[in-house]
């Protein structure tokens, strides 16, 4: 007789829920933790300074002798962003397709982790033992090549984890989806599905990357006499095949900027997953030798960010490039939500220098529509369905989804970031709730950047800073010099002098009153009168409220 399994599988998503961005999942099935994708998210509009933000590991340190491995479905940074910081203290080997690991290797070269971090390469179709777990690779199609969705066996069922992920039948790079497999996993029995999100409120289906191919062969032929900028996500290896393409079969030499950009094509031809013509790439400096309408530009900053090369050729703080009447500028992305702003400026910057801008019918999505994602569902058959990747609203589309192919409502589960779920074929249910979070990076400090320092930030950008400076006698606390007042962020000085002055025989006055009263009065007092009668009188004076810092010395 067979023995029956008693202990459930327990899914526990560590990020990546309520937001686009910082995946990273744990399965965890008795002795065995395995971790999918690991990725950061950048930063919110009120964490000022921030660079990225990276998911807090605490539960895997604290079992960390469960943890068997990192397993990566893409190459994107929201999957595989904080691994080099990750792995400093988790250094679990790592499981991804060719490409993937080509650019998760980049990135450790950057850390000083290639020699430290443990790596193998898995091919689609190929499995991988990890304590109690087996995890198949599965081929689908995403906006970066070599995408996998996972096949999760483990003793209490199969979990299927479709990872970022859209149907295209004729994509420009290697086969197709594997929609074969999910179908026979589908008759194996599927426990649960967790399936990519972000465009589920979306009707019908996502257009084939091929058909920017077409578009872009249009605008090649009818802008024949100008030169061409297009600005696309450095990631999209098939998208920059296909302006390669087109500049190819109209006699037209590409120039790559913008390091990311330059970094992933050195990799992706490195390992055949670009195909470029002899003589087609020139580097930025050869530019001057050819004539505007023989170049093709293919640049990073086509969500409108500060640093990246386009909107440094539109500010015209671009080393090697400026804009001029006549370029024909394509954006080739739709603004991630959030970033409407900051490309319509750059638009908008462009076209005041003459350029012609065209967004429309340059970009399609790498994610699956409604139609996909049913489907999907409809292949795979799963018991439980699990909405992953994408902000609430996002999740809530796909359990619409589940809850029309039949699916019951109490077997879709929209689960928060810490929601440990337990599960097995007789039923599901979230059973506990782990530490998670986001932690900040900044520069080169990880962590050391918390709410209190941001909230001191905002207090600073918003309402400026005076440091007041004060030299007392030892012993006697005789004022021997000060209080002079130093402002930062405040009022401009020069046209402030009177309310300075009025501040600092206001300050003087307490101060005196303070140190009569109290000739041992200890420095804790001394600063919070001055604090309390700095905040006082400047709020009554101007209705704001900067940081006050007092300094005081001793002689």
């Amino acid at each position: 007789m067979k023995k029956e399994n008693k202990s459930k599988l327990k899914i526990i998503a560590l990020g990546g829920l309520e937001q686009i961005g910082m995946n990273i999942t744990a399965f965890e099935y008795e002795d065995s933790i395995i971790v999918v994708d690991c990725g950061l998210a950048f930063p919110e509009d009120d964490m000022l300074g921030i660079d990225l933000v990276i998911p807090d590991i605490s539960y895997l340190k604290d079992n960390i002798q469960k943890v068997k491995g990192f397993v990566i479905t893409h190459g994107h940074e929201d999957h595989i962003g904080a691994l080099s910081y990750v792995l400093k203290d988790l250094n679990f080997p790592i499981y991804a397709t060719k490409l993937t690991m080509g650019i998760i290797e980049n990135k450790l070269k950057e850390h000083n982790l290639l020699r430290s971090t443990r790596r193998k390469v898995v091919r689609h179709g190929q499995s991988i033992n990890l304590g109690q777990f087996r995890i198949e690779f599965i081929k689908t199609n995403h906006s970066i090549a070599d995408a996998s969705a996972l096949a999760i066996y483990s003793p209490a069922g199969i979990v299927v984890h479709t990872g970022d992920f859209k149907v295209d039948y004729t994509p420009v790079f290697g086969d197709a989806i594997d929609l074969q497999r999910f179908a026979e996993l589908g008759k194996k029995g599927v426990l649960a599905l967790m399936s990519d999100s972000t465009n589920a409120e979306r009707p019908g289906f996502t257009m084939s990357e091929r058909t920017v191919g077409k578009t872009f062969d249009h605008i090649f032929a009818e802008h024949r006499n100008t030169r061409i900028i297009i600005a696309t996500f450095a990631s999209n290896v098939d998208r920059v095949q296909q302006i390669i393409n087109s500049a190819y079969k109209y006699d037209r030499k590409v120039v790559v900027e913008g390091r990311s950009m330059v970094n992933i094509i050195e990799t992706a031809s490195e390992l055949g997953y670009l195909n470029i013509p002899d003589k087609t790439l020139i580097t930025i400096d050869q530019l001057k030798n050819y004539p505007d309408e023989k170049t093709v530009l293919i640049t990073t900053g086509s969500q409108g960010e500060s640093m990246a090369a386009l909107s440094r050729m539109a500010a015209d703080i671009h080393k090697k490039v400026s804009i001029k009447p006549g370029d024909t500028v394509i954006f080739s992305s739709s603004p991630i939500p959030g970033n409407e702003k900051a490309v319509s400026r750059v638009i908008n910057e462009l076209s005041q220098k003459g350029a012609t801008v065209i967004f429309q019918d340059t970009h399609v999505s790498g994610h699956a529509c409604q139609e996909e994602i049913k489907l999907i569902y409809s292949l795979v058959k799963p018991k439980y369905a699990i909405p992953v990747h994408g902000e609430y609203r996002h999740l809530r589309a796909n359990a619409g989804i589940a809850e029309s192919l039949g699916i019951p409502k109490e077997n879709i589960f929209l689960l928060q970031s810490g929601d440990v779920l337990s599960l097995d074929k007789n039923g599901a249910e979230v059973v506990d709730k782990v530490h998670t979070g986001a932690i900040l990076v900044d520069g080169l400090g990880v962590g050391d950047v918390g709410n209190i320092v941001l909230r001191d930030r905002q207090h600073l950008a918003e309402d400026g800073i005076l440091i007041v400076v004060l030299t007392l006698e030892k012993g006697t606390n005789q004022v021997l010099a000060g209080p002079d007042i130093v402002s930062r962020g405040f009022v401009y000085v020069r046209e402030s002098e009177g309310l300075m002055e009025e501040a600092r025989q206001i300050l003087s006055e307490a101060l005196d009153n303070c140190l009569r009263q109290n000739r041992n009065a200890d420095w804790s007092r001394i600063k919070l009168v001055i604090r309390d009668t700095m905040n006082e009188f400047i709020w009554k004076r101007t209705k704001r409220r900067p940081m006050i810092l007092p300094i005081i010395m001793d002689v």
